[in-house]
C-alpha cells in the first residue's frame, strides 16, 4: 500500500498502536503529510514547492512521490476531520525523536525553498515542531552525553 492513503496515520488517529515494522511506514505518511500541507501553508502553491517536497521526500524516505500525489496529501479529505497539527501530535507519540527531527529538518527545506520564508511559514513551521514535541535543544542538535 502507498503511503499516499495515509492509512498509518490514520490508524493512529483512530486509537490504534503501530507494531514496530509499521513505524517507519507511519514516519513517511507523516512526513508526506507535513510536507505536502506546507506547501499551502501561504495559501499559495508553487511549483517550486511541489517539486521540492518530491526532491526532500525521495531524499528522506526514498519513494518517489508524483506532483498529483503531493498535491492530494496537500488538500486531502482528512483535514475537514481535524486539524493537521492534531493528526500529528497523535503520531508523534508513535514516532522516536529522530523520526521527528527528520520530519523538522525535512519541513525547514521545503520552507527555505524559494529564499524567502514569511510569517505564515514560520507559524505553520512552529506548530508542527510543537505537534511533533520536539524541544529548542533537539532543533539544534544537542545530546546529553550518557
Amino acid at each position: 500500500m502507498s503511503i499516499a492513503s495515509l492509512a498509518g496515520v490514520l490508524k493512529i488517529f483512530g486509537g490504534s498502536q503501530p507494531s514496530p515494522g509499521e513505524r517507519a511506514q507511519l514516519a513517511r505518511e507523516v512526513m508526506l503529510m507535513t510536507l505536502a500541507r506546507a506547501t499551502a501553508a501561504d495559501t499559495n502553491i508553487k511549483a517550486v514547492e511541489v517539486d521540492k517536497v518530491r526532491e526532500v521526500l525521495l531524499t528522506h524516505t526514498g519513494e518517489d512521490f508524483s506532483e498529483a500525489d503531493v498535491r492530494v496529501a496537500a488538500s486531502s479529505r482528512l483535514f475537514e476531520k481535524a486539524p493537521l497539527d492534531r493528526y500529528i501530535s497523535s503520531s508523534a507519540k508513535a514516532l522516536d525523536a529522530d523520526d521527528c527531527l527528520n520530519i523538522a529538518t525535512a519541513l525547514a527545506e521545503v520552507i527555505n525553498v524559494d529564499g524567502r520564508v514569511n510569517s505564515h511559514e514560520i507559524s505553520f513551521f512552529n506548530n508542527i515542531v510543537n505537534a511533533l514535541g520536539l524541544t529548542p535543544a533537539q532543533l539544534m542538535g544537542l545530546k546529553e552525553e550518557d
